[in-house]
């Protein structure tokens, strides 16, 4: 199987915990229709080989970006004017995705970037609270529900097609427990940890192509 049919394969058939805290609800976006449509059109256009590729790990999905589309740190917008793939998902925009394609055109597109590289989630649905977005790892409880769910999402990602010299992981929160998971699977020699878009669009939007460089840098053998 190639990378794209592993992948869609995995994502196509995920399913939320049955048990979850009473004020967490997961958004699971493959289980719409189109989503999985445009999974499979996104896999089938950058993915379709046996390439083994650099994994970039973020947290979890927000709800306008992967949660969204089903496609992690791309918003219906990116998915349409970067990766050409045409969409009803809606035109919201998401800070992360804002920051994630304007590295990828620094390094050289999106056909260059997703030969080399796949991004995900360690969690890879999205998790909401009142509304708004929320990390797995926000309280004790929810990092122990979620932690298995976790490690198991890791291992079989890998198994797309991961390079295992090194992995990236996208902040520093969420460093701690991917290298502790990383510990136990023994699946990447090397954990690489860079700031999370998102905190660089809220708070160090003016350093940008600093934090561009740093990511390119980091994306080096």
């Amino acid at each position: 199987m190639s990378f794209a049919d592993k992948a869609i394969k995995y994502f196509s058939g995920l399913k939320a915990p049955s048990s979850l805290p009473d004020d967490i609800s997961i958004m699971n976006p493959y289980e719409n229709r189109e989503v999985r449509s445009v999974v499979k059109r996104f896999f089938k256009k950058y993915f379709d080989d046996e390439n083994k590729r650099v994994f970039i790990f973020g947290i979890n999905p927000g709800r306008f970006g992967g949660g969204l589309t089903g496609i992690s740190f791309t918003d219906p917008v990116a998915l349409r004017d970067y990766c050409k793939i045409e969409n009803s998902l809606g035109d919201k925009k998401e800070l992360s995705s804002k920051f994630i394609y304007r590295m990828i055109e620094n390094y050289g597109g999106v056909e260059k970037f997703y030969s080399k590289f796949f991004i995900s989630a360690l969690y890879p649905l999205a998790i909401i609270k009142d509304g708004k977005n929320y990390n797995y790892y926000d309280t004790p409880e929810l990092v122990k529900i979620l932690k298995p769910h976790i490690a198991e999402s890791v291992k079989a990602q890998a198994g797309f097609g991961a390079e295992r010299s090194f992995a990236v992981c996208l902040g520093k929160k969420n460093a701690k427990y991917f290298i502790e998971i990383n510990n136990e699977l023994k699946i990447f020699d090397e954990i690489r940890v860079l700031d999370h878009p998102r905190y660089i669009m809220q708070y160090r939007l003016k350093k940008i192509d600093f934090y561009i460089d740093q990511y390119l840098k980091a994306l080096n053998p």
